[in-house]
């Protein structure tokens, strides 16, 4: 009769499966050193059999598919909020509100998708924000208690270089905080040249100066820069200017729109003038009449531009340096080309064409024109003279 009886039978904790149990051995059946015989390992359900075998470790990971090839983060905290506090050399000193309370609104819905990166520190027993602030500010005004983190032991003198880094790939922090910061940077580096902190950050020298020329505009317009009316681009064409100009200029780039070229072409008209007006009105007034004279929409626009061309090179030629400067800045205010004989004989050839199907009646007949290429002929008269 077999030895398979219910009272024999037992579930394997291990492995779910019903198992019978073996008979005792039988006196004598070991031998004179008390050993098993062969081939029969203690505990085995046969020969050849041994028993499985269980680390600690084994027993409480994660066997799930899901869980293949990942692991667990020992530096990924939730974080009360009461125990995190700002870093105050971050580089940025000013946040957009407008996006802040859209942040705020996808918190207050979604959650913080993104952790932020901390540091503790034992001095004050809190965690400074290494990355991160603008979702830590939005979930402190979405009222969220906590707020998951990352701790990482960031040293010093790296610290301001991630963070700088993390604004700057994202182009997320204004270009006048990235100054102060690029200068902070020069000075932890042991006054290193600019070359060198260029390279630290992975920015190009040239952009690395576009930068850092923020910091010689006037406060007004470094605030400008930070809430966002004026663009570091924009403000590119205030660089040089007398800060009353530079402020006349940033209003007028921002209420009339006016193009990245016009602007620098009439910043470098009012650097290259004389003429420099000593009051706002002044100033706004010299603005007005080179931006209404850069910015044409019509016709009409086009002829006055035309005329007043006209009549500041009819005033300048053998006249006073003042005259010239006048000349000048309208010339460069209209992104003249400098002079060249082969441009001139060109232009010569397109009005000779123009005018080879017109007659005498045709010109005579209309007024402006007759007048424009009158005044036009005088001056060729004198500029020419008797050779």
């Amino acid at each position: 009769m077999s030895d398979r009886t219910p009272g024999n039978e037992h579930e394997d904790i291990l492995t779910g499966r019903r198992r019978c149990r073996q008979p005792a051995p039988a006196q004598g059946q070991r031998g004179e050193s008390g050993e098993q015989a062969a081939g029969s390992p203690s505990g085995s359900g046969g020969p050849g059999r041994s028993r499985r075998r269980f680390t600690v470790d084994a027993l409480f990971s994660d066997t799930r598919p899901q869980a293949v090839g990942v692991e667990d983060l020992t530096e990924a905290k939730q974080i009360r909020l009461d125990r995190i506090v700002a870093d105050p050399d971050q580089p940025r000193r000013s946040f957009d509100e407008a996006k802040l309370d859209e942040l705020v609104a996808s918190i207050s819905t979604e959650g913080v998708l993104q952790p932020i990166v901390v540091r503790y520190e034992p001095e004050s027993d809190s965690y400074i924000i290494v990355h991160g602030e603008r979702r830590f500010r939005a979930a402190q005004r979405a009222g969220l208690a906590s707020i998951p983190a990352l701790v990482r032991d960031v040293p010093e003198e790296r610290r301001l270089i991630q963070q700088l880094m993390e604004n700057i790939v994202r182009d997320d922090l204004n270009a006048v905080d990235r100054a102060r910061a690029l200068r902070i940077l020069k000075a932890r580096m042991q006054d290193a040249p600019w070359e060198d902190v260029a390279a630290e950050v992975g920015i190009r020298r040239s952009r690395l100066f576009q930068l850092l020329d923020t910091g010689k505009l006037s406060d007004t317009t470094q605030n400008r820069i930070r809430t966002g009316d004026l663009s570091e681009k924009q403000s590119r064409a205030l660089q040089g200017l007398p800060a009353i100009y530079q402020e006349t200029l940033a209003n007028a780039i921002v209420d009339r729109a006016v193009p990245g070229p016009v602007a620098q072409r009439i910043s470098r008209a009012i650097r290259d003038s004389r003429r420099h007006a000593s009051t706002a009105e002044e100033a706004a007034a010299h603005i007005d009449e080179l931006l209404d004279l850069a910015i044409t929409s019509d016709d009409a626009g086009r002829a006055a531009r035309i005329d007043h061309l006209l009549t500041r090179l009819n005033a300048a030629i053998g006249s006073s340096d003042v005259d010239r400067d006048a000349l000048n800045e309208v010339a460069t205010t209209l992104g003249a080309p400098r002079f060249s004989p082969a441009r001139v004989t060109k232009s010569v050839g397109d009005l000779a064409q123009s005018l080879a199907r017109a007659d005498q009646q045709s010109v005579s007949g209309n007024q402006e024109l007759a007048r424009r290429l009158a005044t036009l002929r005088d001056i060729l008269n004198r500029m020419v003279g008797d050779s």
